[in-house]
């Protein structure tokens, strides 16, 4: 079909949409994984209502995640006119904002979301999004291969003699929910064939190490149970830490082990859940939007928070939602579909689509028996989430960008340690001076 005039307004994204048939309401959605199939839902659900006139159906728009916020920026910014409705997330509202207006939500939205999950949508006191989904992070965990080996004493036998050769400590299995990161990093050793060649599991984790802003907040849980922070409460960056080194050379040792595949430096999400799907690894740390498929795939999984260190137990957290450009041609439809999405209808549409909402506790029962995982969800975030000081700021994703390249630079052994950390410690002084 031909394009219609709004998508070859776009600055960035122009070139992707060849084929897509027009629409008068155009949203910007997040490409791949759970939050795509699921916003395809609703909108099939919100298109077919009976008093929807057709100049307010939605058709969707989907690019790619790779460099996805700078192309995003670009077009907000030229005044794009090629979609009405866009992504937004907790760390770029601030950035986004001026190509933007608030929106008012349902009336039920408050009872639906709560207000700590409205609030990562909002900035400067106004509502510019809809929370679409609550991005945190579960451990994951084959609970029959924890059953086992904490059953079979010359099995544990081994694992101390595991943990004392790679850990300098002998440790002793225990169940996850006892979990430190180094019980975890014994854990992997032990369940890695090129450790223990007995190992049920060809890896005992797989670790997200692509060159990628996305697997940094995968990573973070990590050193922020070490103390670890961006920047002080005076601005001073505090990335050259020993919390920061300790949890990176945890995670090379474990990838020089052979404990993680091979090729888990050109690893994201999709090929995390494809090895963990088909049964290669015990245990692993993981978006909880992955969770109803990796139950599927591997019914013994259990999920509960991250492990524990010496400062706590942390998950990072974020919203990712949807938001009004203030250069939209259809305002009114856009707005009326963002307003139908905080309905409780929406809401639990999206959660059966394999969406992750962040839901209050009474909307969360409603899906206890399907989806189990967003009780978890409110509860972890609650508990555990955390944001990195300077984790908001304008310059946010880029601060992820720059260590994404510098730590997968150090575990992929292209760099030192020590000229990693002078590195990120480098361009974070520019980029949250």
């Amino acid at each position: 079909m031909m394009l219609s005039r709004k998508f070859l307004c776009s600055t960035a994204l122009a070139v992707l949409l060849t084929g897509t048939a027009s629409a008068e309401v155009t949203v910007l959605g997040w490409p791949g994984g759970p939050e795509e199939a699921a916003l395809r839902a609703v909108t099939e659900i919100y298109n077919a209502k009976t008093d929807l006139a057709q100049e307010d159906k939605v058709e969707l728009l989907f690019t790619s995640r790779d460099g996805f916020f700078d192309k995003l920026q670009v077009d907000l910014a030229a005044g794009s006119t090629a979609f009405d409705a866009n992504l937004i997330a907790t760390y770029s509202i601030g950035r986004y904002a001026p190509f933007l207006e608030p929106i008012t939500l349902s009336d039920e939205a408050g009872s639906v979301f709560g207000d700590t999950v409205l609030s990562t949508m909002q900035f400067d006191g106004a509502q510019y999004g809809v929370p679409t989904d609550l991005s945190l992070h579960f451990l994951y965990f084959r609970k029959d291969l924890i059953d086992a080996l904490m059953a079979d004493d010359t099995a544990k036998s081994l694992y101390g003699d595991i943990s004392e050769k790679y850990l300098g400590e002998r440790l002793a299995p225990k169940n996850p929910e006892e979990w430190t990161w180094r019980d975890f990093a014994a854990n992997a050793l032990y369940f890695s064939q090129s450790v223990n060649p007995d190992s049920p599991t060809r890896y005992g984790t797989v670790i997200q190490m692509k060159n990628l802003l996305f697997n940094m907040m995968v990573f973070h849980s990590l050193p922020r149970s070490y103390g670890a922070n961006w920047m002080d409460d005076d601005g001073n960056i505090t990335v050259d830490s020993e919390a920061y080194r300790t949890a990176l050379e945890l995670a090379k040792m474990l990838y020089d082990a052979g404990a993680t595949p091979p090729d888990s430096t050109s690893y994201e999400y999709a090929e995390a859940n494809a090895a963990y799907s088909a049964g290669q690894v015990a245990a692993m740390v993981q978006w909880n939007a992955a969770a109803s498929d990796l139950v599927a795939a591997q019914p013994e999984t259990v999920t509960q928070a991250p492990p524990t260190g010496p400062d706590g137990r942390f998950t990072h957290i974020h919203g990712l939602g949807l938001g009004l450009n203030a250069a939209a041609e259809n305002k009114e439809g856009a707005r009326a579909f963002l307003q139908w999405l905080s309905t409780q209808e929406a809401a639990l549409a999206y959660a059966r689509s394999g969406g992750a909402p962040g839901l209050a506790t009474a909307t969360a029962e409603k899906l206890a028996d399907e989806r189990p995982d967003l009780v978890q969800v409110g509860d972890y975030a609650s508990n555990y989430g955390f944001v990195m000081n300077g984790g908001t700021s304008e310059n946010a994703l880029s601060v992820y960008e720059a260590q994404a390249k510098e730590f997968t630079g150090y575990w992929a052994g292209t760099q030192s340690l020590d000229d990693a950390m002078s590195n990120i410690s480098a361009s974070m002084t520019e980029l949250l001076k």
